[in-house]
């Protein structure tokens, strides 16, 4: 992984208003705002101004005492009238721009942030309009000299000066001002979030646990630089691309571009391989196993549900100069615990709220009702009355039974819904087939199939006895017979009249003889 020197903040108005990096992330933002390379124009000058630091011999972090301090002694030395060297007015000279420059804050910020191309030939604060470019043509109404976008209510200035790290407006002469809102940088950086799964059963899923112990993998920050990713004690060097300054000028076409130095990230300083700590290698985190936390599991759970919890998640895997800990906050993301319930075989919820069980109950109890035990979610037992005449998938509602609708408040409860299947075995045994064709033969079910066929105009004699018949025999026999024809040609025999029963107590007794096998 590329090593990263200190943290380069962007504006917090450009990451949320900026319509240039409106999508991306405040973490995105950080990992490659080092690396663009952000240009800004200046006056095309034909005398460089040169660098201040270098001039008093003192480098960025220098406080305004010690400016005035180097100054003082360096302007007592190359003072015309004590150094008589044909050198010693250029030095002075140079001395005077330096100290001008960096006793100002404004004009110091101004070079910290754009280097010598925010300053023309004379020191003075920016380039004026007639040598840039950029300045001239319209006044600040819309008319020559000024900003012709203004009658339109848009501030370029501000604009790209917060894209990129500028001010909102203009400093003297018309030079960005960069330092003068670095106290309204977006100075807070959140680590990624990290998903875990956990198991609970399905009562658990209903009820809610609390005090439940996660133990996931995490990154925290490095114990032994505590964040800083270098060794304790490592000094900075001086970038040998930049020379300190932080900014790569480029000159093309006659025009003076200013960016940030590729090898530094405009720090100005770098840190060499062996200054790394030697744990996190400069990544500022390391791997911790088995991290552990309490949590509390909300009620009415459902498979596939996300649960977050804040601030337990990564640490950014940023290095942070131990200068701006002060400035820069790092915070942990967030940890999202994915629940997966265990399947319940007789349980499931629906609508959030409502509990289901499915009762297989038999036809018979269907038919002619009865009573059924089911079992419930709390672990108890219920007895319920089955109306007679209960049809397939029917459902009943137990009020209060099902989940709670409240952590604070579980006595306040959904329901629990009962569906009834009913279940059709085939006959298991001869008797089972015998009665199911009774059923079928006195509700006159006639697509019924039947395997006990009855018998008719048959009959059944004992030995020794007359068959013969008169003449008023067969004609009553032959009546009844017909009148019999007709009634199983209509199918309209009332159950309960005599017919009906005669023929269903002659069924049932045929059906035990053949079971008996006496038939």
């Amino acid at each position: 992984m590329a090593k990263m020197s200190s943290i380069r903040l962007f504006s917090k108005t450009m990451i949320r208003g900026s319509p240039l990096l409106a999508s991306n992330s405040s973490r995105t933002l950080f990992q490659f705002s080092n690396r663009i390379a952000t240009f800004h124009t200046s006056a095309i000058t034909h005398q460089e101004i040169k660098d201040p630091y270098k001039v008093l011999g003192i480098n960025k972090s220098a406080t305004s005492s010690e400016i005035k301090k180097a100054y003082y002694k360096l302007a007592k030395k190359y003072h015309p009238d004590i150094n008589k060297e044909p050198t010693a007015e250029k030095k002075f000279h140079d001395l005077q721009n330096a100290y001008e420059i960096l006793s100002d804050e404004t004009k110091k910020s101004q070079y910290d942030t754009f280097g010598s191309a925010a300053f023309n030939q004379d020191g003075s604060g920016g380039a004026s309009s007639a040598n840039n470019p950029f300045a001239g043509g319209f006044s600040s109404s819309g008319g020559p000299g000024g900003n012709p976008f203004t009658d339109f209510g848009i501030n370029f200035e501000d604009l790209f000066g917060a894209a990129f790290g500028g001010g909102a407006g203009t400093g003297p002469g018309g030079a960005r001002s960069g330092g003068a809102r670095r106290s309204n940088m977006y100075r807070e950086f959140k680590g990624d979030p990290l998903e875990i799964t956990h198991r609970i059963p399905f009562k658990d899923a209903v009820f809610g646990l609390a005090n439940v112990s996660l133990k996931y993998n995490v990154m925290d920050p490095c114990h032994t630089c505590h964040g800083s990713g270098i060794k304790q004690g490592a000094q900075k060097h001086q970038c040998p691309s930049c020379h300190g300054s932080g900014q790569k000028v480029h000159i093309r076409s006659g025009f003076q571009m200013v960016s940030t130095c590729n090898e530094c990230h405009g720090e100005g300083t770098i840190l060499n391989a062996s200054d790394y700590c030697g744990t996190c290698h400069g990544d500022a985190v390391e791997f911790t196993r088995d991290h552990s936390i309490n949590v509390n599991l909300p009620n009415g759970l459902q498979d596939g549900d996300v649960i977050r919890i804040p601030g337990q998640g990564n640490y950014p895997q940023m290095a942070l100069d131990p200068e701006l800990k002060n400035s820069v906050k790092l915070t942990r993301g967030d940890v999202l615990v994915r629940i997966r319930v265990d399947k319940d075989n007789r349980f499931s919820i629906k609508d959030k709220y409502d509990i289901w069980f499915t009762k297989d109950i038999p036809i018979t109890t269907a038919a002619l009702g009865g009573i059924v035990t089911i079992p419930t979610v709390d672990g108890t037992t219920l007895r319920l009355k089955v109306q007679a005449g209960t049809q397939h998938d029917q459902v009943i509602s137990i009020p209060n039974l099902g989940v709670p609708r409240s952590s604070i408040n579980k006595e306040n409860r959904g329901n629990m819904k009962v569906q009834y299947r009913i279940v059709i075995r085939k006959p298991q045994s001869q008797a089972e087939k015998c009665l199911w064709e009774a059923l079928a033969d006195v509700t006159n079910d006639t697509m019924a199939r039947r395997t006990m066929q009855q018998s008719s105009g048959t009959s059944t004699t004992s030995p020794g006895k007359d068959t013969t018949k008169t003449g008023k025999e067969d004609e009553t026999s032959s009546a009844t017979h017909t009148k019999k024809s007709e009634d199983e040609s209509t199918g309209t025999t009332d159950p309960d009249e005599p017919n009906a029963l005669g023929r269903l107590e002659k069924f049932i007794s045929n059906t035990f003889k053949k079971i008996k096998g006496e038939l």
